[in-house]
């Protein structure tokens, strides 16, 4: 049977036709000159209805649960369901293919077994999440913990930019609050959760491979700092006598960068964000806040930066005389992916004629939340520099392929 089924798979036809997909859903923004599309939006709505016609088309039985996420189901001859997904929701100024893929390789595997016409043991559900980026609220993963079944129902209450609640944006998107808990999955019937996702990185590319296995996924920490010395005029206070607190932001950001050098490659430690109230170009800054974020595929060796931050940060601002404040707005521990999930992947990636490396995957993805659920697993394909959450962000038809291919092969020797 294996061979049969193989032998009706063409990765170059459906690397073109995921191309077409890839470009077709990323025309639905909430701007017309760059992709914008973010949690229960009218460009949500429209790239969850886009979505929901291939999924039908594809001969799947759809669906939307009250977090917005779009169902396609495939029914098998046994209870148990592999889940396959990943997110429909976008970064500002964002390119097309992270999230979108995932959710198109799957509907396109899923086709592929429902064009043959041979139930499989088990069923699938192709999922499309709509909040994996966190960009309109301050939570994330709202979609998936809800499917997972451990959705934080305070998170209701978080307001976006323009005032409008979790809650109240649900119900302008159609929906009902109330009907949040019956998004999850009956404990026991998930029989895993694989997605399939750019790498977001450059290791692919400089090995000269189309994909690897993903064996774990990040840890996070976010550490809120806020600096308080005191605003002065800039040409008038004496350097001997100054409390800057931007200067002290400026060697906290610097301290990050070094110490993560420092544990060659265990750590990464990024500033993306930063806020001076009050900012002029004449004025002494008398309060910086900024975010630190924090990742590794080791909880030990995250754990122990943090420590060992925190520490370096305090005497630093004792130095300065600077008031300090530290605290820690996310702590995600690291998602190891499911070994025989692994191995299932490895032999796919095998049977498409890759080297089936492994990777750690350094940014979060909605297995983090499915992780509660079900055992999980990811593929990684190729992207070219390693770009993402850029318009530049690309990868080839042939790699996307090729990844639809292997993910078939998955399916084909996946056993519940």
């Amino acid at each position: 049977m294996a061979n049969v089924i193989r032998a009706d798979v063409n990765p170059a036809a459906i690397g073109a036709r995921a191309e077409q997909m890839i470009n077709t859903l990323g025309s639905v923004s909430a701007e017309p000159n760059r992709l914008i599309r973010t949690f229960l939006s009218p460009a949500h709505r429209g790239a969850a209805d886009l979505v929901s016609k291939w999924m039908t088309d594809a001969g799947l039985t759809v669906s939307e649960d009250a977090l917005g996420t779009v169902r396609g189901s495939l029914a098998g001859s046994g209870p148990k369901r592999l889940l396959i997904g990943s997110h429909i929701d976008t970064v500002f100024e964002a390119g097309m293919f992270d999230g979108p893929f995932g959710v198109i390789a799957g509907i396109l595997a899923a086709e592929h077994f429902a064009r043959i016409g041979r139930p499989l043991p088990f069923g699938i559900d192709v999922l499309a999440f709509g909040d994996e980026e966190g960009v309109r609220y301050s939570a994330t993963l709202a979609s998936s913990s809800a499917a997972a079944g451990h959705f934080d129902f305070s998170t209701l209450e978080l307001v976006d930019a323009e005032g409008v609640s979790l809650a109240e944006a649900i119900k302008q998107y159609g929906k009902d609050p109330a009907d949040i808990a019956a998004a999850a999955y009956v404990p026991g019937t998930a029989a895993a959760y694989v997605e399939v996702h750019i790498e977001q990185g450059p290791v692919l590319e400089y090995r000269k491979q189309p994909l690897g296995v993903v064996n774990s996924i990040a840890g996070q920490t976010y550490l809120n700092v806020e600096l308080l010395g005191e605003a002065g005029h800039a040409g008038t206070v004496p350097m001997l006598l100054r409390r800057d607190a931007l200067a002290g932001a400026a060697e906290t950001i610097l301290s990050a960068e070094r110490m993560a050098r420092d544990t060659k490659g265990e750590v990464v430690a990024t500033v993306g964000h930063m806020h001076i109230p009050a900012a002029a170009s004449n004025v002494i800054a008398g309060t910086v806040a900024l975010t630190v974020d924090i990742r590794s595929g080791s909880d030990a060796a995250r754990n122990a930066f943090v420590e060992g931050f925190k520490k370096e940060i305090r005497e630093m601002a004792d130095k300065r005389h600077l008031g300090l404040s530290i605290t820690t707005t996310r702590n995600v521990p690291t998602t190891p992916c499911d070994q025989a999930i692994q191995d299932g992947l490895a032999a796919a990636v095998a049977s498409v004629g890759g080297e089936p490396l492994k990777l750690a995957s350094g940014a979060g993805h909605d297995g983090t939340a499915m992780a509660k659920l079900c055992p999980i697993g990811m593929l990684f394909v190729r992207c070219r520099d390693g770009i993402s959450h850029n318009p530049a962000e690309y990868a080839s038809p042939s790699d996307m392929g090729l990844a639809v291919a292997a993910l078939i092969h998955f399916i084909e020797g996946f056993k519940p």
